[in-house]
């Protein structure tokens, strides 16, 4: 690979680029972000050849719209890392916007988890969060596992299509105060959703307070604390600490009042198990080093188990790899994530998502009213429309 200075600059930049990696980037910060001229735009990757590539070709597209990029590398964090205090110290600034393209994870906030942020009575235990949703002052998208391969083929997508089927599930979802899940390999539960509002990873990350993943895809929300009751049977990938799982031996797992009271398969089980073990024992030692205020070591413990979210899966481009930024964005499926949620009411040091296939949803309303989401992994819409 060819290396050269960019003109009037003192970087370094990759010149072999793939042509379609250049325009997704493009595609990334034109059509998601709607970066305009000069804005700042803090970037943090790693030093690993794959997505240092996608950084660099980001960095390049910020220029090109007359902003500011500021390209900042750390090591490769894991679920319990801390990122580096120079990158929260970067976040911190404000800048108009922050992306993350990351090998793993873009890490845990060491100052705020500490001292988190409060805002209208909700606590923010990490800057972004903080300055995303809390008091709404920058735009994000982060990318956590990304490779060349998945930014290629699922960041050019129909915006317009994907922003319509967020709508419309978002739509369902608000309206509903709970949800059940079904699928053919036994998944069968039920979630609390009254008063939860659900969030739209559409893509359009254009305004103050707006954020999520690239690829994007997915309308999500966070259950009722304590109301999932019945049986999650993963049958795709999920999360681990070690790295993604793909789930040869189905995974049950059961809950009751919202928390995990048994996990049943293979191998699969086993890893997720202790995972979860990890992260309690974490927890607690934080909290004993002064790493997390006295009596929340024993609380995030305890979220470990939680169901933390439902998402739903709407982007056509995207395909199961064993990627779970992809993963979970794939149409025709759904998600749980064990561990933290999206409202800030059961923080973890954990959220790993599950991928469940062709889920049947129904969502019922105050007045008794039921309706179907989605049938054996289509749109209700669509599935009626046929």
């Amino acid at each position: 690979m060819t290396l050269k200075n960019s003109v009037g600059q003192g970087f370094v930049f990759l010149s072999s680029r793939e042509p379609e990696l250049d325009h997704a980037a493009r595609v990334a910060i034109i059509e998601s972000l709607k970066v305009r001229e000069g804005e700042r735009v803090l970037i943090v990757s790693n030093p690993v050849r794959e997505v240092a590539t996608i950084a660099f070709a980001v960095h390049d597209a910020v220029q090109e719209v007359g902003a500011v990029p500021v390209l900042l590398f750390q090591p490769v964090k894991t679920q319990f890392d801390f990122c580096e205090d120079a990158v929260t110290a970067a976040i911190a600034t404000e800048p108009d916007v922050v992306i993350s393209l990351s090998a793993e994870k873009m890490g845990k906030d060491r100052r705020a988890i500490k001292e988190p942020y409060l805002v209208d009575g909700k606590s923010y235990d990490n800057t972004l969060h903080y300055l995303l949703h809390g008091v709404k002052k920058v735009r994000s998208f982060w990318s956590p596992g990304i490779t060349v391969d998945c930014f290629i083929r699922t960041v050019p997508v129909d915006y317009q299509q994907m922003k319509q089927d967020c709508k419309a599930l978002k739509t369902l979802l608000d309206q509903s105060v709970s949800l059940e899940i079904e699928n053919p390999n036994g998944t069968k539960i039920r979630i609390g959703t009254e008063g939860r509002e659900s969030f739209t990873d559409d893509g359009d990350f254009s305004q103050p307070g707006t954020g999520g993943n690239l690829p994007a895809g997915e309308t999500f929300l966070s259950p009722v604390v304590g109301s999932a009751e019945g049986t999650i049977v993963f049958d795709g990938t999920i999360a681990s600490a070690g790295g993604v799982i793909r789930i040869h031996t189905p995974l049950r797992v059961t809950l009751e009042k919202g928390f995990i009271v048994s996990l049943e398969g293979g191998e699969e089980a086993h890893m997720l198990e202790q995972t979860l073990d990890e992260a309690a024992t974490r927890a607690r030692r934080y909290e004993a080093e002064g790493k997390l205020k006295e009596g929340e070591g024993e609380r995030y413990a305890r979220n470990t188990r939680h169901l933390g979210e439902l998402g739903i899966g709407v982007n056509r481009k995207a395909r199961i790899t064993g990627n779970m930024l992809e993963d979970e964005k794939v149409y025709g499926t759904c998600h749980f994530a064990i561990g933290s949620n999206y409202d800030e009411d059961a923080p973890s040091l954990i959220h790993l998502d599950g991928l469940v296939s062709k889920p049947t949803i129904y969502a019922e309303s105050k007045d008794g009213n039921r309706q179907t989401v989605m049938k054996e992994g289509r749109f209700a819409w669509e599935y009626q429309g046929s």
